[in-house]
């Protein structure tokens, strides 16, 4: 039995009458609207079939075909598929030790002891920008802590979501408030940035980097695409360790870079992923950025802590901007908050607390140093280690690229092919580009590499 349900009215009805006044009617049509839906609930008519519903039982979502993995995580994906007991996994950019495990660095963990036995921290919401410590201490680990820049207030620095969340955060503000709406990316380049810069709202486009007959960098073709891209185009630059090549510009050419950038009036956007993971010194790896900081032209920063703290998934990163005043820097950033608040309105609290205890105290940044340069160094040994294994079996082809490169990638020159193979027969999983992370390689995986180059070079053309 359906419970009686009286027609509400929220004022007075009036009685229906030629006679009644303009305002009246106008009541009387506004209960008419008011009784006609609950007059529907009464006759149980209300609750229908929405335009939306699936029809006979589909899913409204049935049209959609499955999209392809990821070029980069559907590695692992297969990976984690493969039952063999010799499989290795190239393609995950991720640091691993000499026993293929993830590495927690100890300074993390101490870090991570103090701040649960804070009886004071809380989990309140971050602000918009993030973790104010973080901001000033990320933006003096790029720019140095004797940057202009900082001591004249026209940088301004948010937390994001890692490299990624900063390089999106950007896009959008550019898409938003730049008038260039086209970037230059390096080709090749990781295979996020065309999509992240895509989605952002801006158009792609390209720069020659890498050279395959070298295995080098392409400074000629560099130098030319960049030097006919129109006045005011953003630029993406790879601050060091170049991914997925591991090439990166001499000192003498970045300083040709950056004239160049600059007589052109172009926007400089650098990617920093790897800030003391390409030579172990936190210092050397900024030199780039600082060289286009320090002539007081603008620029933005995207900033990751992923790699140099191990805290991959923590997502911590953050991005800057460099204006040409304190006053441009402060409105920036009110309107880098109107980016972020409707995206994630505020990051994430942990990783970033983690890393500002490091970077503001003498004795965990130290600490944190030397873990390190020490991840760095096992990985120029994994260069070495497979360089002197391809020379013993007298692999045909120069393999020197494998210890100029640096970094967490190389890029092996092997065609797809080559690589398809690899994975086939030797069960060694890596990109279709033949990039391979040198942090997932261990003394003992190194001949197991060694001998699957050796056969897919020799096999196959």
């Amino acid at each position: 039995m359906r419970p009686q349900i009286t027609s509400p009215c929220i004022f007075a009805c009036p009685p229906s009458s030629s006679s009644s006044s303009p305002s009246d009617r106008r009541i009387a049509t506004l209960a008419r609207h008011l009784v006609q839906p609950f007059s529907a609930m009464a006759s149980g008519d209300l609750i229908s079939a929405s335009p939306t519903a699936a029809v006979h039982g589909d899913s409204v979502f049935a049209h959609l075909v499955r999209a392809p993995e990821d070029p980069i995580l559907g590695v692992t994906v297969a990976y984690n598929k493969d039952p063999s007991p010799v499989k290795l996994n190239l393609g995950v950019g991720a640091y691993r030790t000499e026993e293929g495990k993830p590495l927690v660095l100890n300074v993390v963990r101490r870090v991570e002891q103090q701040l649960l036995n804070d009886k004071n921290r809380n989990k309140e919401y971050l602000p918009i920008v993030g973790l104010a410590d973080f901001n000033k201490l990320s933006a003096k680990l790029i720019f140095g802590a004797d940057s202009p820049a900082i001591q004249e207030n026209r940088v301004t620095t948010v937390q994001c979501l890692s490299g990624t969340g900063s390089l999106r955060v950007g896009g959008e503000f550019l898409a938003k408030h730049y008038h260039q709406r086209t970037v230059y990316l390096p080709h090749p380049t990781w295979g996020n940035h065309p999509k992240v810069f895509t989605l952002a709202g801006l158009s792609v486009k390209t720069y020659r980097y890498y050279a395959p007959a070298t295995r080098g960098l392409d400074f000629q073709g560099l130098m030319y695409d960049i030097g006919s891209a129109p006045s005011g185009s953003v630029v993406l630059l790879h601050a060091c360790a170049h991914n997925p090549t591991g090439v990166d510009p001499t000192p003498e050419q970045w300083e040709q870079i950056r004239q160049l950038i600059r007589s052109k009036a172009l926007l400089p956007f650098f990617d920093s992923a790897y800030q003391g993971f390409a030579s172990g010194n936190l210092d050397a790896d900024a030199q780039p950025v600082r060289l286009f900081a320090a002539d007081g032209g603008e620029m933005l920063v995207a900033q990751s802590y992923a790699k140099n703290m191990g805290l991959y998934g923590e997502r911590v990163g953050a991005l800057s901007i460099v204006c040409k005043s304190a006053d441009v820097a402060s409105r920036v950033e009110s309107q880098l908050k109107l980016v972020i608040r409707p995206m994630y309105s505020s990051p994430p609290i942990h990783g970033a607390s983690i890393v500002a205890a490091i970077l503001k105290d003498r004795d965990l940044y130290n600490e944190w140093t030397i873990e390190l340069k020490a991840m760095a160094d096992r990985i120029i040994s994994m260069r070495q280690q497979l360089f002197d294994a391809l020379r013993a079996r007298g692999t045909p082809g120069d393999w020197s690229h494998i210890i100029k490169q640096i970094g967490m990638f190389t890029f092996t020159g092997l065609n797809p092919e080559q690589v398809a193979f690899i994975t086939k027969e030797y069960h060694i999983y890596m990109t279709s580009d033949g990039r391979i992370s040198m942090a997932g390689l261990s003394a003992n995986t190194v001949p197991h590499l060694a001998d699957a180059i050796h056969a897919a070079v020799t096999r196959v053309v």
